[in-house]
């Protein structure tokens, strides 16, 4: 049997030591499920947020292979703790699961430089506007593919307002780029970032990643960074952030 279960020092426990903002949201009980094997003593446990999977503890073939109720999704980027879990993964899932590298970013709270940030902003050309996400922003992107992203964990408007951060670029009113909370954590956000496609090329990630983790700052927030590619850890560093490693994960297909 598989259960939905609260975070107790149990739970915790399996996942310790690990640097992953999603996994704290969910222990934190702020955003995203916890499953385990047993509810009293687990020894195996996946921490559920958004399109990400987090496996932990021993093996479970049953845990692995789960996909809770109100799962609507066909995809899901499966995240194993170890090389055992990795197996398992592979195992259960076969050709649907697609092995590919992600990369993790440090977690520095005091690594940014504000004068360098703020003079990233100030280069952003005079056609495009900052704004931060307000409702009107937020009902766009619900609707957008290419930024969905931005606001998709949250349930509404006065969720976003309340947990939320984001920064848009727009060019005649409407977002063009944009960075965003994917997710929230006691003390932070990890960062959503991207650009419609025929806008890239022209250094607006940059500037709205630069905004965010300003406003992170000044909110006393940290703005933790997790990179998709080899571009995303390019626009972290030159954002003040240094990488830390690379690590293996599954984007499963028909899940």
């Amino acid at each position: 049997m598989i259960y939905e279960e609260e975070a107790d020092k149990h739970v915790e426990r399996l996942f310790a030591g690990w640097e992953e903002s999603l996994i704290w949201s969910c222990l934190q009980g702020i955003m995203g499920h916890l499953y385990v094997d047993d509810k009293k003593e687990p020894l195996s446990a996946m921490a559920v947020l958004g399109d990400f999977c987090f496996f932990a503890g021993t093996p479970n073939r049953e845990l692995a292979a789960y996909r809770p109720d109100w799962c609507k999704q066909n995809f899901i980027i499966a995240v194993p703790q170890n090389r055992q879990w990795a197996d398992m993964i592979e195992d259960c899932f076969g050709n649907r699961a697609k092995k590919v590298l992600r990369y993790a970013i440090k977690k520095e709270p005091d690594v940014f430089d504000r004068s360098r940030l703020q003079d990233i902003v100030g280069q952003l050309s005079p056609e495009y506007t900052l704004s931060l996400i307000d409702e009107e922003i937020y009902g766009y992107c619900r609707k957008e593919n290419w930024c969905r992203d931005f606001v998709s964990q949250f349930t509404d408007w006065p969720a976003y307002r309340k947990m939320g951060l984001g920064v848009a670029a727009l060019k005649d009113g409407v977002p063009v780029a944009g960075a965003s909370s994917y997710s929230v954590y006691s003390g932070g956000i990890e960062i959503e970032i991207d650009t419609k496609m025929e806008f890239r090329r022209k250094g607006l990630a940059t500037v709205c990643g630069a905004r965010l983790i300003l406003e992170c700052l000044d909110r006393g927030l940290y703005p933790s960074w997790d990179a998709q590619n080899l571009w995303s850890v390019a626009l972290a560093e030159k954002l003040g952030y240094h990488f830390d490693h690379e690590y293996t994960a599954y984007e499963i297909q028909g899940y």
